[in-house]
């Protein structure tokens, strides 16, 4: 069993553990039960009745939040040369042309949150699949991070306005970031509002019989989960 400090357990018993909040309820306890002394992020943890093992229940792809998550994100561009200036223009932090940037990488360089590359770089970019799909940086044309060099500034623009990826995991769930305490509660609820329409939008036709949305959790970075109605989140605009 995991042991809990003073603090944690303090602001778990300000929590009804067996009660599913209202939307407005849950963001503002959410904010209030945090302890860290900086500027934790707001996490929504969807648990589904998908089954992850069946491809036809996968579901995969990114979500923009209209107020973005609060933090600055660095970009690593896989690029020809001839897109450099453009890619750096649209505010990428590094962009990389060649094998020098590769290996950098290969030697265990990960300072940086988001990939992009265009498909001329993906015979490159291959090569760090070992480094880069286990922390979930792989480019991937199903999560507008693979993109046709035309469409890079878009793609560049849209990782740093505040563009999460989403991945069904092994147990069936979704983890999401939707800002920082300090934001507002209008605008944590607009960036749920946002992930919620997209899984109402992504639902997989194949699960008829099953219960999509099962549990609604929102929890701060240190501090305890809060349950929300998960019909009542499904159903936000």
């Amino acid at each position: 069993m995991t042991k809990h400090g003073k603090k944690y357990l303090a602001m778990l018993e300000r929590v009804e553990r067996e009660r599913e909040y209202g939307l407005e309820e849950a963001v503002n306890l959410v904010k209030e039960i945090s302890y860290a002394n900086f500027d934790a992020t707001v996490e929504l943890h969807v648990r589904t009745g998908l089954d992850p093992r069946h491809a036809a229940q996968q579901i995969r792809g990114m979500v923009q939040l209209p107020h973005g998550l609060g933090t600055t994100v660095r970009v690593v561009v896989f690029a020809t040369p001839d897109v450099q200036a453009s890619a750096e223009e649209a505010g990428a932090d590094h962009v990389i042309t060649g094998d020098e940037g590769i290996q950098r990488i290969m030697d265990g360089w990960t300072d940086f949150d988001v990939t992009i590359a265009i498909p001329q770089m993906m015979a490159k970019v291959g090569r760090l699949g070992r480094v880069l799909g286990p922390r979930g940086l792989m480019p991937n044309p199903k999560t507008g991070t693979m993109v046709p060099a035309d469409d890079l500034a878009a793609a560049i623009k849209a990782s740093k306005a505040g563009q999460v990826e989403y991945r069904l995991d092994r147990s069936g769930n979704l983890h999401f970031p939707i800002g920082k305490v300090s934001f507002s509660t209008e605008q944590l609820l607009g960036n749920m509002a946002a992930i919620m329409s997209t899984l109402r939008r992504v639902r997989p036709a194949a699960i008829n019989k099953v219960t999509y949305i099962r549990r609604v959790t929102l929890a701060p970075t240190m501090g305890p989960g809060i349950k929300v109605e998960p019909l009542v989140a499904l159903a936000m605009e």
